[in-house]
């Protein structure tokens, strides 16, 4: 993400049938919840606060969880500045975001968030509820199915996803590189690809 930093969220890929890619030198984020990487990262962040790692400011926000009761924050979103681009990872929330979190999250150009529904993690519905909230300039959907994974909950496919979000693609790519001059005032969807 940021000059030799390479930012990881929430590696739980060995639990769902994948191999894990947490390294050594990586900084490990994590939403929720989670078992520890198979390898010991530079730095584990997994919940509220805030932390600098070379040229990258990461601010953790509390969170509702989408599965937590109201008042209860056992989740965190991250917002992640270098330079002029800020992106936003939201992880499992719950959609109805508070004012607070809204001032606390700030301008955000990249918005990264979790797609799939059933009860695992947001929907479409939900993730459009975000989405208008927080209107950011590039949206990164996640967490949908996928078949070389093994969810607990089966997920929406991307296809379902899209539609219910009512937005098209505007690429999909293996490997993403912004700078600031490639954020526009139009609103863009694009798809990460597992390589």
């Amino acid at each position: 993400m940021s000059q030799g930093v390479r930012v990881v969220v929430d590696d739980n890929l060995a639990d769902l049938g994948a191999k894990s890619i947490t390294k050594v030198e990586d900084v490990a984020l994590f939403t929720g919840v989670h078992a520890d990487p198979p390898v010991e990262p530079k730095l584990t962040i997994d919940g509220p606060g805030e932390y600098e790692v070379s040229t990258l400011s990461i601010y953790g926000i509390p969170a509702r969880a989408h599965v937590d009761e109201p008042k209860q924050t056992s989740a965190a979103m991250y917002r992640l500045v270098v330079g002029d681009l800020s992106v936003l990872v939201t992880g499992h929330i719950y959609p109805d975001l508070t004012d607070d979190e809204l001032e606390r999250i700030g301008t955000i150009d990249v918005l990264i968030i979790p797609v799939g529904g059933s009860g695992y993690t947001l929907d479409p519905v939900g993730a459009l509820s975000v989405i208008k909230k927080i209107e950011p300039r590039i949206v990164i959907p996640t967490h949908y199915n996928d078949k070389n994974l093994k969810f607990p909950v089966p997920q929406q496919s991307l296809e379902f996803v899209l539609k219910g979000l009512g937005m098209e693609p505007a690429q999909t790519v293996n490997k993403l590189k912004l700078k600031p001059s490639d954020v526009t005032d139009a609103l863009r969807l694009i798809v990460l690809e597992r390589s």
